[in-house]
């Protein structure tokens, strides 16, 4: 191995895209737009590079949270997003970072292309002219498709197409409230006359971008055509008792083109059981849960849809409750002989107006009189709710009544509520027991906290924290409790407080509730950090040791053990510190191991874990390596493997690494270790060269570095066999093309985005090779100031090709194919026999065989003009060419520059008559 000091690198990005994107010219020159089909597949990849690797993370952006990207973001190098929908559409941003400097952010617009199927609906209007005694009926179709891009409509009758002005009784326009180009299109026929009956065809274009066919709507218009009309077949409102069957049938009773039927409940789904079938609705074993508005609506796309609505009540009687009060005009909660008292009862009934009450005494029908007056009426209460007032109570008034609430029509089970009234029945009070308040409890306990209530009735008792907006455990603001206890089941320090008890109106007296209050507090260990933190030292060396507290209860006395392992190394107690620290002065290998920093209190303890060792960690592969990857036998390829190690200082020197190889899909590991010489530094590139490695296999490599401690940290990275290159001169490092410092004038990067028309109006391409004017490509203007005889050379890098096999000389040639494009376009250009002319792109290929040293290629054919000259997406792949080759005029002679290949791209610009293109290919 070789070692080369190098800088780590902060990272950049660029994004490229395949998949199935739409080759529309782009009118957008600002941003990179990739244009797709709904329904086809998105792909974008993310292409970094920085050493140490970046992570990479793929976020969107859009109108609403709703449309955001899955979970807002996907850590991959490749985006795919099979079937994509409209709503997917947006702008997709790839991040790149790797604690270097600023993250490195790209992003690209995708946008999604659709075309809906149209609509056409149908409105008329009567309108009465003033002083004129007739009518005139205008109809209007309106077509509309939702679509991007924007839709063109056009209108047909018959076979005829119909545009403005092509007859008189026709026209065709926008609203004026459209929002949108294209939203929608109107056919107005003016005072109808009998040619007008006939079918109509709305035909919706998106000009076939992306591939999208036209979509077309057919309306017959004639003499019979009208807007809906229903009737309901039912009752309204609909009473019916539960588990009964409900069948609501709705038919049309006008409209053409026959309506279409559906039904709704309250502008929301039907339940889940319901059955629909063509106008008739069945809701069997109908629920309380299910009554509502239920409303058939009828649309044909003529006028507006006709809508008629039935309620559906179901029967029900719930939550019965009752409530005494005291005479009002005395200052006493109690009941008294000689005074007035009132018993209320309440129950929820649906339909309310058939709630009927009545009233028992011992089990006697109790009927009003002017000491026992009933009324099922009262201003100060809600409805549902019947009072009894005893006048000038006497001791024969003491009793057992009963409340019986009830539905005229039956059919529902009636609800009874006693209520005793005697000489015990008293108001209630509220207490907390000895010791059950303040309650000190430990985190995750299971407490009880108690009010008694004494008092008959016994009222239910109503439970809330002290703070009104603070919610209970169970996240109400209230809970009922009918023995006065609130149980709190894994209590937590959040629920540390003053809880408040307090009687309820509902099932007691209806005076000023009584309340008592209970302090709980929760104890819990003390919180610390670090939880867990793993330290990498070298022998000899010092470090120290931090445990902190972060929260307690109690805080007051905190002690501490510090160990390593089951070894007590110190113990000691916080007082006004809320941290301590353990110092080893010098790392010897009994020190290796876990340290443990126990905090505790009387609730438990808190513990600290260190994980101090001496592996190694993980070295980096560096994946920006030019041209990493070289051909060997014509069997065999043999790959540069380089990394930087990560943090070597940290602990003691590293003696070598341990490199695994395994040919992916098979098991066995190949092992060896590269020595090291000397201490490594930070950012260093070590470089091993991989060979006899089989073509066209994949191999997975383990690289572990090893210390006297052991055995480090491992890292994997996977090595492909790939015998192509290809540039698209998409970053600015034009892939590691170079200017000739000995030509006259220099090849610049290019986009037709960027291509200044004023001056260069009739020369170079207006879209790169794949269609887009974003792409870039490598450019030449040769009108003034150049002159003739000038010349510009760029030079390609070099590619490893056949370099020495360590296993003896290589004998057997290898072929190879370089393919470039070029645009070659100017006003006065003229005939070429070898090179195609014109504004477009041309590909050409050039066989290349490893046997030779030294090529060149001359074009002898002449061209007349003053154009540009472009070249793009140069490509070098292994094998033969598939498209027509170039021809080469080559020299024999291996000796002078056996292992590597480069190329030089040339042009001279003689005065009229030209050799358009000189190629000189040298193997070095």
């Amino acid at each position: 191995a070789c070692q080369l000091l190098v800088v780590v690198t902060p990272p950049t990005v660029r994004i490229v895209h395949s998949g199935h994107a739409c080759n529309i010219e782009e009118e957008h020159y600002t941003e990179r737009v990739y244009t797709i089909r709904e329904g086809e597949t998105l792909e974008l990849a993310c292409l970094v590079s920085g050493h140490p690797r970046p992570q990479i993370r793929w976020t969107k952006t859009a109108g609403s949270a709703s449309d955001r990207f899955q979970d807002s973001s996907v850590f991959n190098e490749t985006l795919r997003i099979t079937r994509i929908q409209r709503h997917q559409g947006g702008r997709y941003y790839c991040k790149a970072e790797n604690g270097l400097g600023s993250p490195a952010i790209k992003s690209i617009r995708v946008d999604v292309y659709y075309l809906d199927d149209p609509i056409v609906t149908v409105h008329q209007s009567i309108g009465e002219a003033k002083e004129q005694f007739y009518y005139e009926r205008t109809v209007f179709l309106r077509c509309m498709a939702n679509s991007n891009p924007p839709v063109r409509y056009s209108w047909r009758r018959g076979r005829e197409f119909l545009s403005q002005g092509s007859d008189k009784g026709v026209e065709i326009y926008e609203p004026f409230f459209t929002q949108l180009q294209g939203e929608t299109k109107i056919l107005k026929l003016k005072n109808l006359r009998p040619q007008d009956y006939a079918n109509y065809s709305c035909i919706a274009s998106v000009r076939n971008v992306c591939g999208i066919p036209d979509k077309n709507v057919l309306f017959r218009l004639s003499n019979r055509t009208a807007s809906p009309s229903i009737k309901l077949l039912v009752e309204d409102p609909m009473v019916v008792n539960p588990g009964q069957t409900v069948t609501m049938v709705c038919v049309t009773s006008g409209g053409e083109p026959a309506p279409t039927l559906t039904w709704v409940r309250n502008a929301d789904d039907l339940p889940r059981n319901s059955v629909l079938n063509g106008g008739t609705l069945t809701l069997p074993a109908v629920s309380m849960e299910e009554a509502g508005l239920y409303s058939c609506v009828a649309s044909n796309n003529v006028g507006n849809p006709a809508k008629k609505s039935t309620a559906i009540v179901v029967r029900g009687l719930k939550k019965g409750r009752f409530w005494i009060t005291p005479d009002p005009y005395h200052n006493d909660d109690n009941i008294q002989i000689g005074r007035e008292v009132k018993i209320s009862c309440q129950v929820e009934a649906t339909p309310p107006e058939e709630l009927l009450f009545s009233w028992l005494k011992n089990g006697r029908p109790l009927r009003s009189s002017e000491r026992m007056v009933i009324t099922h009426t009262d201003p100060d209460v809600q409805p549902g709710t019947t009072n009894l007032d005893i006048i000038d109570l006497k001791f024969t008034d003491f009793g057992t009544y009963t409340c019986v609430a009830a539905l005229r029509n039956g059919g529902i089970p009636e609800i009874s509520i006693d209520v005793n009234i005697s000489s015990t029945t008293v108001p209630p009070e509220l207490t907390v027991p000895r010791g059950k308040s303040p309650l000190v409890v430990q985190e995750g306990d299971t407490v009880d906290l108690q009010c008694l209530v004494s008092g008959k009735p016994k009222p239910i008792i109503l439970w809330s924290r002290a703070d009104k907006e603070t919610p209970m455990p169970d996240g109400s603001l209230h809970t009922e409790s009918y023995d006065g206890v609130l149980r709190i089941v894994n209590v937590s320090r959040e629920m540390t407080g003053t809880y408040r008890c307090a009687t309820s109106q509902y099932n007691g007296f209806n005076v000023k509730p009584r309340e008592a209050l209970v302090e709980l507090t929760v104890q819990y260990p003390p919180a610390v950090e670090p939880l867990f933190t793993e330290i990498r030292q070298g022998l000899g060396r010092a470090f120290a040791l931090n445990c902190r507290v972060l929260r307690a209860h109690p805080s007051k006395v905190l002690k501490y053990e510090w160990k390593l392992g089951t070894r007590l190394l110190t113990m000691g107690q916080l007082d006004q510190r809320d941290e301590t620290d353990y110092h080893v002065r010098a790392l010897n290998r009994e020190g290796y191991g876990e340290y443990t920093c126990e905090v505790t209190n009387e609730a438990g303890a808190g513990t600290c874990r260190f994980l101090v060792t001496g592996r190694a960690y993980a070295p980096e592969f560096y994946y920006d390596t030019y041209s990493a990857l070289w051909q060997n036998k014509p069997s065999v390829y043999g790959f540069k493997l380089q990394w930087t190690q990560q943090n070597p200082l940290s602990v003691d020197r590293i003696v070598a690494y341990r490199l695994g190889i395994r040919q992916m899909g098979q098991s066995r590991w190949w092992e060896h270790e590269i020595p090291m010489e000397g201490t490594i530094g930070k950012g260093e590139l070590i470089s091993h060269n991989l060979t006899e490695l089989i073509k066209p296999e994949a191999y997975l490599v383990r690289l572990t570095p090893i210390t006297r401690f052991g055995e480090g940290d491992s890292t994997d990275r996977i090595i492909t066999y790939s015998g192509e290159f290809h540039c698209s001169f998409e970053d600015e490092a034009v892939c590691m093309f170079s200017q000739d410092k000995t030509d006259d004038f220099d090849w610049t990067r290019h986009s037709a985005a960027t291509r200044n028309t004023k001056y260069t109006p009739n020369t170079g391409p207006s879209i790169d090779r794949a269609g887009s004017k974003q792409g870039f490509y490598m450019y030449i203007e040769t009108s003034r100031p150049r002159v003739t005889g000038d010349v510009a050379r760029l030079l390609t890098p070099m590619f490893n090709v056949s370099p020495k096999s360590p296993y003896g000389t290589v004998t057997t040639a290898a072929s190879y194919c370089f393919g470039f494009y070029y645009h070659m376009y100017g006003k006065h250009i003229g005939k070429s026999a070898s090179l195609a002319h014109g504004d477009g792109w041309n590909g050409n290929n050039t066989a290349v065989s490893t046997g030779f040293a030294w090529f060149s290629l001359v074009r002898s054919h002449s061209v007349h003009f003053v154009p540009a000259i472009v070249v793009s997406h140069p490509a070098w792949h292994e094998g033969e060419c598939q498209m027509p080759r170039c021809c080469f005029f080559g020299f024999a002679s291996s000796q002078k520059c056996p292992f590597y290949l480069s190329f030089h791209f040339t042009c001279f610009l003689p005065d009229k008559e030209i050799q358009p293109l000189f190629w000189s290919l040298m193997l070095c």
